[in-house]
């Protein structure tokens, strides 16, 4: 195979998991020609790809008019990955714990390239939902965890990591980057952030660190809860927050 041979079957193989995270990204499923428009590809490109993902079962047709979404294989994977890292499932049974103690919606939270992502979650007993959509990707300033899971970055690499656009707020202001910076620095000294979130109006969120066997934070564990209880239980949360994050890190 040649060299150029290699670099074109490089670039097949980025644009087939392009269009495996578009359709991640977009839940739902969609015909060659609308993936395609979305990733500015082309079509015949798509098309081709699209078939190698199917006969693959990494995709699977869905209607008449051709649309396709994640196939099962890719369920099977994940699985597998789950099986094999024992950190996903020490952690379920971790936030079972901080719900049962604290009442409150506990989230295992990590990276996922350069967005953050919800990994596992818990809700609380309350009779209103406070909850996040558990794989959504989301920017990372705009989250706690988000000033934990950078702590072991230099200033350039955090600015090189996170989109322009992600330090532009929901409401549309924009966040002062060197104020962002900061504010991981302290959560990395302290182990722990929280503040109220950015996304709503009404959750406190907390957040305290997984840490591998680098001593780098790879996870966090989060409480999302309504302010007034977050300011009448903020001790007890943190402390709760912790102590999980500790006895998890111990497992990695």
């Amino acid at each position: 195979m040649t060299e150029q041979q290699i670099r074109k079957r490089a670039r097949g193989i980025d644009r087939a998991f392009d269009i495996l995270d578009h359709l991640r990204d977009v839940r739902t499923s969609q015909r060659p020609a609308e993936i395609a428009q979305a990733l500015g590809a082309p079509t015949s490109t798509v098309y081709d790809l699209i078939g190698t993902l199917i006969d693959h079962g990494m995709l699977e047709v869905t209607d008449a008019n051709g649309s396709v979404f994640l196939g099962r294989r890719v369920y099977f994977l994940g699985l597998a990955y789950r099986d094999y890292f024992d950190l996903t499932r020490q952690a379920a049974g971790v936030l079972d714990e901080i719900t049962a103690s604290t009442k409150e919606t506990s989230q295992f939270c990590m990276l996922d390239g350069n967005k953050y992502t919800v990994a596992l979650q818990r809700e609380g007993s309350r009779p209103f939902r406070i909850s996040a959509d558990v794989g959504e990707r989301t920017a990372i300033p705009w989250t706690a965890s988000g000033r934990l899971l950078l702590g072991h970055l230099s200033d350039q690499e955090i600015r090189d990591l996170i989109p322009a656009e992600d330090f532009i707020l929901p409401d549309g202001r924009q966040m002062d980057i060197d104020a962002y910076i900061a504010e991981i620095r302290r959560a990395h000294d302290e182990r722990f952030f929280s503040f109220d979130s950015i996304v709503d109006t009404f959750t406190h969120c907390f957040a305290a660190p997984v840490y591998n066997q680098s001593g780098i934070c790879s996870a966090t564990l989060c409480i999302v809860a309504p302010k007034d209880d977050a300011r009448k239980n903020y001790d007890l949360y943190k402390n709760v927050l912790q102590t999980a994050g500790d006895k998890l890190s111990k497992t990695v």
